[in-house]
């Protein structure tokens, strides 16, 4: 990435994660932005109309990435309910524990710019819905018997959230983790079956 590359949205949102990682929300500013692009502080203004939208932006494209990698399972996978449902979990619990282990700086930024995001909310209801789209085939394959997907997806979700809530990002290198998402796993496969 050089001056001369055209400035784009995405080209000033690769920069400001790296501002992020380095400066930290808390000091990290459009000027940090502009400078690491070699533009004035105007020209990130034009793409981005305030340093909220920018911080936003950041942290839209930062979950959905995430998004992505869950997205193909519901739609490429050719697996049953279950092993779909077990595979979504893990490839979330994953995708968190990578980023918070491979980027820590970063991750920890996130964490931040995630508790004043509106974004976050529009995450999980597409992280819900998602859950909610494999139940409803469990339930249409005779897999699963819930009365309400809808329910039944949330319940998962929040069951889950020690394993995709950066709180409990702590905890996602202990020994026994596997161990225990496992054990989580199963009794809510189980209870979806009953």
């Amino acid at each position: 990435m050089t001056p001369a590359d055209p400035l784009t949205p995405e080209r000033i949102l690769e920069a400001t994660e790296d501002v992020l990682r380095r400066y930290g929300p808390a000091k990290a500013t459009v000027v940090d932005v502009a400078r690491a692009l070699g533009v004035s502080h105007g020209s990130v203004y034009r793409h981005f109309r305030t340093k909220a939208a920018l911080r936003e932006a950041v942290t839209d494209r930062w979950l959905t990435r995430t998004e992505a990698a869950l997205t193909e399972i519901i739609d490429a996978s050719a697996e049953p309910a279950p092993a779909k449902l077990r595979h979504w979990l893990a490839t979330l619990f994953e995708a968190k524990r990578h980023k918070a282990g491979g980027d820590p700086e970063l991750f920890a930024t996130y964490s931040v710019l995630m508790g004043e995001s509106t974004v976050v909310e529009a995450h999980i209801r597409r992280l819900v819905g998602q859950l909610r789209d494999i139940v409803e085939e469990g339930v249409r394959g005779g897999e699963f018997a819930v009365d309400d997907p809808t329910v039944a997806a949330q319940a998962v979700f929040d069951a889950t959230a020690r394993f995709h809530d950066p709180a409990y990002a702590a905890e996602w290198h202990n020994p026994t983790i596997g161990a225990e998402f496992d054990a989580v796993s199963d009794l809510l496969l189980r209870g979806l079956r009953a």
